[in-house]
């Protein structure tokens, strides 16, 4: 793994030079401060039995949804269409190092997102000095919720990218699975016909990875070792997965 900190490092300049990261970075901004503009008049009308930090991590799936792809469906479907993973990897360069230099970089850009919605809560702590805003159980938990997730989601959309050479059907691929972990397993939960005691076995796998009672468990102090082995285990599965499938492209080109 001697060339992984140097793909890390090319992959964090050309996110830093490309005029679209920081396009979705103000957008990102823009949306979560919309929503935590709405979440403060919400407050000032009545009081809420729960803190702000919260209510604001009930919408992490806005960003999972639109900014991991939008992160990740470049990484390596881009590299394929212009040919040019191929000349990558015929230097003494193996496509592990390719593919986690290029999901660390994505994930890097991720917490950098999420970490500068700190400074909302930091403006109504200035401005408000109340601390009563900044109960820091839920905003500490809500925060390593977005960080250990974060590990999965950016592992499936770099997965999807692995899949397909055209970056928009990448886009749209990493969309879909993230789509339906956070919110078909949801359906799925609450459907009857898995109460029967021969599916005992799914109901209990959907029951593990309820994404939605992750972060309410993470934002009320409770951290689950199971749920951190979840989504631990995903990200090396998606990870693998993403690796066979540029090795196995590579084949059979």
């Amino acid at each position: 793994m001697r060339h992984f900190f140097t793909i890390l490092s090319h992959e964090v300049r050309m996110l830093l030079v490309n005029p679209s990261t920081y396009i979705a970075a103000t957008l990102f901004l823009a949306v979560m401060g919309f929503f935590f503009t709405g979440i403060l008049q919400d407050y000032s009308r009545e009081a809420q039995e729960v803190s702000p930090a919260q209510v604001f991590f009930q919408v992490f799936w806005f960003p999972v949804l639109f900014m991991v792809p939008l992160l990740t469906m470049k990484c390596l479907a881009e590299e394929r269409r212009l040919g040019t993973i191929e000349t990558l990897l015929t230097t003494p360069v193996t496509t592990a190092e390719v593919v986690l230099g290029k999901y660390f970089a994505a994930y890097l850009m991720y917490v950098v997102l999420w970490a500068s919605t700190g400074g909302f809560f930091y403006i109504l702590h200035r401005f408000a000095g109340d601390m009563r805003f900044l109960d820091p159980g839920p905003l500490i938990g809500g925060y390593l919720f977005v960080g250990v997730s974060g590990l999965l989601f950016i592992a499936i959309g770099v997965f999807a990218s692995s899949l397909s050479r055209n970056q928009a059907v990448a886009g749209i691929l990493g969309f879909t699975m993230l789509f339906v972990l956070i919110f078909g397993l949801g359906f799925l939960h609450n459907a009857s016909w898995l109460d029967r005691e021969v599916l005992h076995p799914a109901r209990e796998i959907v029951n593990y990875a309820q994404i939605i009672q992750h972060r309410e468990d993470f934002t009320r102090g409770v951290i689950d070792t199971r749920q951190l082995l979840f989504y631990l285990s995903g990200t090396v599965l998606a990870l693998i997965f993403s690796i066979l499938s540029v090795e196995a492209k590579l084949l059979h080109n």
